[in-house]
């Protein structure tokens, strides 16, 4: 019996399950044949007209911290026919080279990194090897460790030439600097700020084919310390002005005692103009330094350097000029008594392009390191300051084409050429007559990342 219960019970289940497919399937097939009703009209309306209402606003998206890789690199295949007999000019590229050398060379190589941490703050590393033609083994180390950026076994190597934090508008149109930095000398590494993009160096804009006449002679181009970076009109940014205070040592680590790593602060002072529709560039730069306190025979030392710069900008050809003076307070002595000398610089360089792809420049520098030298006297060189020596003036000279296959590459050939003219006597032991250094070049360039 209850088997036939169960039997029975399946099949009138499987049978209303049957019936209620049939019904849906013909709910289905009436209802597709009926006219659609007015709440279907009334529902499609309001689907229809809410798809084609504009999207709302989006909220500003949020800051999101970035950072970018960056680098450039410049060198030659060069050619010596002639170099200075006196080995003259221990500033420049090519002191000790040989006559008749010739080779491939790299003069810089730079690797940087920008981090923007927040909309108020950023941070820039720049890593830098500059070798030198010919490197050699430091005077009187007597190791083999040597000169040029390179590593005791000659092999380029990277130093750090920025390391620091920068504080956006601090008040408006004015950011704070603080690290290793670019000084307002004749460059600054600005990227996004309120620095300014027109000093000499970006100006003359052949950094590749040679450093500006300040730098040339060594004055700082990057210390250890803190910098405000300001416009006057935020803008605009017509006028502005660089204040800094750094350690003097660049990036070298001596001893604490030693006046060139801080024992002494040097002030930079920069004030920046761009007039005539930014046509018309000035910029006057001033700093001052203690080197050296006063010892019996000598009285404390100190230099600091006045320049001026200015350059027009038109679309056929850039002309600028470059002039500064430098004093070192008792650079040098003769018989035990301590001089003063000053410095004289003068800078002028053209530019222009040919076409779209093909550029020109020429530039001459006239340098006297010492304007008062009396040639019948015998001096001795006090100063600390970089490779001062008076005893010769300098002449530059170097022109060249520009040739830019795509844009931040360059090939450019050129001539590089430095007179020396000896102020002392012609009996004065040590003279040298009148002497020249010429170079034959095939220079390269490229920049990546920005």
């Amino acid at each position: 019996m209850k088997k036939m219960f169960t039997k029975l019970f399946s099949t009138a289940s499987v049978v209303a399950l049957l019936l209620t497919g049939l019904t849906v399937k013909a709910q289905d097939k009436t209802l597709a044949a009926l006219p659609a009703t007015k709440k279907t009209e009334k529902t499609d309306t309001v689907v229809a007209a809410k798809t084609n209402a504009a999207p709302a606003p989006k909220p500003a998206d949020a800051f999101t911290p970035s950072g970018k890789l960056w680098g450039y690199a410049f060198g030659d295949m060069y050619y010596a026919p002639h170099v200075d007999a006196g080995n003259r000019g221990p500033e420049t590229m090519y002191n000790g080279v040989p006559s008749n050398r010739n080779a491939f060379q790299f003069r810089r190589m730079y690797l940087g990194y920008d981090y923007n941490i927040s909309e108020k703050f950023s941070a820039e590393v720049l890593l830098a090897s500059e070798p030198n033609a010919n490197t050699g083994v430091i005077a009187g180390t007597g190791t083999n460790t040597s000169s040029g950026d390179n590593l005791a076994d000659n092999k380029m190597a990277f130093f750090i030439k920025n390391f620091n934090i920068r504080v956006r508008e601090i008040w408006t149109g004015t950011d704070l600097v603080v690290g290793e930095m670019s000084t307002p000398g004749f460059a600054l590494n600005t990227g996004n700020s309120n620095a300014p993009n027109s000093l000499s160096e970006a100006t003359w804009g052949y950094r590749f084919i040679e450093k500006t006449i300040t730098d040339f002679h060594q004055n700082n181009s990057y210390d250890v310390g803190a910098a405000l970076q300001g416009t006057f009109d935020a803008k605009t940014k017509n006028f502005g002005y660089v204040f800094m205070v750094g350690n003097n040592s660049t990036s070298s680590l001596l001893s604490a005692a030693n006046a060139n790593t801080g024992f002494y602060k040097i002030f930079y002072g920069d004030i920046w103009a761009k007039f005539l529709d930014k046509k018309l560039y000035v910029d006057i730069y001033a700093d001052y330094a203690p080197t050296a306190a006063a010892t019996f025979a000598i009285g404390g030392q100190n230099h600091s350097i006045k320049k001026i710069f200015a350059a027009y900008n038109t679309k056929p050809i850039t002309i600028g000029v470059e002039a500064y003076t430098q004093q070192i307070t008792n650079a040098v002595s003769n018989s035990g008594t301590a001089s003063d000398a000053t410095v004289n610089g003068l800078s002028i360089w053209a530019k222009g392009n040919i076409n779209s792809q093909w550029g020109w420049f020429a530039r001459y520098d006239s340098y006297n390191p010492m304007t008062s030298y009396d040639p019948t006297l015998t001096y001795t060189v006090n100063t600390n300051y970089g490779s001062y020596t008076p005893a010769y003036k300098e002449t530059f000279y170097t022109a060249g084409l520009d040739f830019q296959p795509a844009p931040k590459i360059h090939f450019s050939p050129n001539l590089w050429l430095i007179d020396y003219k000896d102020q002392r006597n012609a009996t004065t032991t040590g003279y040298v007559g009148p002497d020249h250094t010429l170079v034959v070049r095939a220079t390269f360039y490229y920049t990546f990342g920005k």
